[in-house]
């Protein structure tokens, strides 16, 4: 559960508001924003928790699109998810730790932020290679404390303001129009990219006490208290500071900081809130390898990835993603990967959640009924999460092209690898 909440609770929350504000400047539509995402995400965990009882492997949806659809197809997202799916998520988390400890010292001393986002990376895969017990220890400990932090932040701000702003949670005159517009759907990008990681579970399913059992538990508790975090966070960050103030800007916690406790109060909270940021680099620098890992276990090509240290830890794995997590921050803009990356991640999962339909379509009722769980609301559930990414997607490719063909190259390129490893006799399983 440490490692769901880790992951979902990281950039997003943190700096989307920003980009949200440059086109919707009302308060309804803002929170209706994170209330679509979290239902997408609550849609989407009740359809991947089937998933796991029918496969339960680790790799999450490369070990899913390789048993529902072909070999080819588990390939591809497990490309995706070693070129893109991990890197790209935690370049931005230490991008992010960065920006934060940065803007929050810059009185005081000037940092490096880029150094300063590659020494994070490079500190937690050190942390994460030593030994599952220290993995564990680790992410327990900074997720608890991030939460915890979460809670007091909201409380302080709440108490602290001098000049609260205006909300009104209900629809005024014009909001309607927003909803249906474009610049909804493509806010609807960041949000949807913010509540990414509710599947990671997925993704170490080998290392969990009875998984069929725990894993549907684990991402529906998880999803849930990230759900109701967002939109406290999100309601605290509208009451505290000017929507104008906000718009446009990345570093927003501090920017409702210095409104609410000033500029030492600020400094403050911008490095707890920095802080915070360590363990969704940490639950994304241990769970992304093990994708590499599987990758290479069926793959004769990649089956160094597959190497594992004397305590079972995949470290080469972990080196591998460290260093593409590190090109990206060394030369890539904030926005763009999070654009792109996002589109990748949801075209991923919105073809795992179509194989729900596929595999109930292959296996007979009785077949059914032994599964240890299915998806409740099934197939409405599975429906809903499939309408939003759609939705999203398309207006992806609409208005970000340029990101949206990225991405499409990133999937071209991970089947022509593909077939070279079948060419080359590399397909172990």
């Amino acid at each position: 559960m440490a490692v769901v909440v880790a992951n979902m609770i990281g950039t997003g929350v943190f700096t989307s508001l920003g980009y949200q504000l440059l086109d919707i400047q009302s308060v309804f539509p803002l929170m209706l924003l994170w209330l679509v995402g979290g239902l997408a995400a609550l849609c989407g965990a009740l359809s991947y928790a089937e998933l796991c009882a029918r496969l339960p492997r680790s790799g999450g949806e490369y070990h899913f699109l390789r048993e529902t659809y072909h070999p080819a197809a588990g390939f591809i997202s497990g490309w995706v998810s070693a070129t893109v799916g991990f890197a790209a998520p935690t370049a931005l988390a230490a991008m992010t730790f960065a920006g934060y400890l940065s803007s929050a010292v810059s009185s005081v001393i000037t940092l490096h932020e880029k150094a300063l986002a590659v020494g994070l990376v490079l500190v937690l895969t050190l942390t994460h290679s030593f030994s599952r017990e220290t993995s564990s220890r680790f992410q327990t400990i900074f997720t608890l404390i991030k939460v915890v932090l979460i809670v007091i932040f909201c409380c302080a701000v709440y108490f602290s303001v001098d000049t609260p702003q205006s909300l009104n949670f209900l629809p005024v005159s014009g909001d309607w129009e927003l909803i249906s517009g474009g610049a909804f759907a493509v806010s609807l990008i960041y949000v949807n990219y913010a509540y990414t990681g509710w599947n990671a579970v997925t993704y170490i399913t080998n290392e969990i006490e009875e998984p069929q059992k725990n894993i549907p538990r684990v991402m529906l508790l998880g999803t849930l208290l990230v759900m109701v975090l967002y939109l406290v966070l999100n309601a605290i960050f509208l009451y505290a500071a000017p929507m104008a103030d906000m718009a446009g800007q990345l570093d927003i916690g501090v920017i409702v900081a210095q409104a609410s406790f000033g500029p030492s109060g600020a400094m403050l909270m911008g490095i707890t809130l920095s802080l915070l940021l360590i363990s969704t680099v940490s639950a994304m620098v241990m769970a992304g390898p093990r994708v590499l890992q599987v990758v290479g276990e069926d793959f004769r090509l990649f089956e160094w990835l597959a190497t594992t240290n004397v305590k079972g830890v995949p470290a080469r794995a972990i080196n591998m993603q460290a260093v593409i997590t590190i090109i990206f921050i060394v030369t890539s803009s904030f926005e763009s990967v999070l654009i792109f990356s996002g589109f990748i991640m949801g075209f991923n999962t919105l073809i795992a959640v179509l194989g729900v339909f596929v595999l109930r379509f292959r296996s007979s009722d009785e077949e059914n009924k032994k599964v240890s769980y299915l998806t409740w609301g099934y197939p409405v559930t599975p429906l809903i999460y499939i309408g939003i990414m759609l939705w999203t997607l398309f207006f992806i490719v609409k208005n970000r092209p340029e990101e949206a063909a990225v991405g499409l190259f990133v999937i071209a390129s991970g089947l022509i690898f593909y077939w070279l490893s079948r060419f080359l006799g590399s397909y172990k399983r």
